[in-house]
């Protein structure tokens, strides 16, 4: 392996999981100036290590990723808010690190003026406005679109075509359906899922399920 050669891995073996892989073949093609990305494998609890599939081998669980003897790059491909933040939680080695991966089309309109933390995952067709704040480990699926002065938290799922209006904020633990919105001005807090195709226009509780347009609490 080159001197140059980055090493990552992939924890969650499912097809998030390999959308990862994909995505970080194509970082490697739009940059081959770059140290490019060498992908070793996925860790995954629930796949039996040694087993494999398209694009490369389970190396096993959280154990073997604490055990790990190197310095590793680690993306989280996990699209359940509260489970991508109980395995982060459990991750002890310090040599794995959490590189924000972002798709090479994804589009900054004011890159200077948008802040990243560590560990996210901005998949094909993404556009940040200006003045963004993003926090750690939040999966923006493909299509995803983030306006003026939003300040987003941690641990966040938005699926394929969310669109984040202007000045919204966002707490911890969120999950964004399919083709979701948020009206501009939201303030959204913790642990809210908002349905596919639902939009929120006033402020959403804290713990609650929503669904529909104008979106409302789903009893189950």
């Amino acid at each position: 392996m080159s001197a140059e050669t980055k090493e990552i891995a992939i924890y969650g073996a499912g097809g998030f999981g390999r959308e990862v892989a994909c995505l970080i073949r194509k970082i490697n093609e739009a940059s081959p100036d770059a140290p490019p990305w060498k992908i070793i494998g996925f860790f995954d609890d629930g796949v039996p290590a040694g087993t494999r599939n398209p694009y490369g081998e389970i190396l096993g669980g959280i154990d073997a990723l604490n055990a790990f003897p190197r310095p590793l790059a680690v993306a989280i491909a996990i699209g359940n808010p509260h489970a991508l933040s109980a395995v982060v939680g459990k991750i002890r080695n310090e040599n794995v690190s959490f590189p924000n991966v972002f798709s090479p089309d994804l589009i900054f309109l004011d890159r200077e003026r948008i802040e990243f933390g560590r560990g996210n995952i901005v998949a094909f067709g993404c556009l940040l406005s200006t003045n963004v704040r993003i926090g750690d480990f939040n999966v923006f699926n493909s299509c995803v679109t983030v306006g003026h002065d939003a300040e987003i938290g941690s641990f966040n799922s938005f699926m394929p075509g969310s669109r984040i209006s202007g000045s919204v904020q966002i707490g911890d633990r969120n999950f964004f359906g399919l083709n979701s919105g948020i009206f501009q001005g939201i303030k959204i807090g913790d642990d809210v899922t908002l349905g596919g195709n639902s939009f929120a226009v006033t402020r959403l509780r804290d713990g609650k399920t929503y669904v529909g347009n104008p979106a409302s609490v789903f009893h189950f």
